[in-house]
């Protein structure tokens, strides 16, 4: 798997679940932004896939990583959604 970097994307576009998980997150303490979004899909600690999804995580703090589901549509990349995991459970 390449990195976004290596591959010529448009843009970043975000589906409406994933919309509206800014909000959700931020009531649970949670700040990420659109900005550290984007960071993680293109400069992932880790890249996984499933099917035709990528999954990106990076570290957020000491104790969180963020894990973001997207895929390419047409030069685009779409983000499903994206939510806080802990580290030591996938180890970055």
């Amino acid at each position: 798997m390449s990195s976004l970097k290596s591959e010529r994307v448009k843009r970043v576009k975000f589906a409406e679940h994933a919309h509206g998980k800014f909000a959700l997150l931020r009531k649970y303490g949670f700040e990420i932004d659109e900005s550290t979004v984007r960071c993680v899909i293109e400069n992932p600690s880790r890249l996984d896939s499933r099917g035709n999804q990528l999954l990106a995580l990076k570290p957020m703090d000491q104790e969180h990583a963020v894990r973001v589901f997207h895929e390419k549509v047409n030069h685009n990349i779409v983000v499903i959604t994206f939510y806080p995991v802990k580290r030591v459970r996938f180890h970055v």
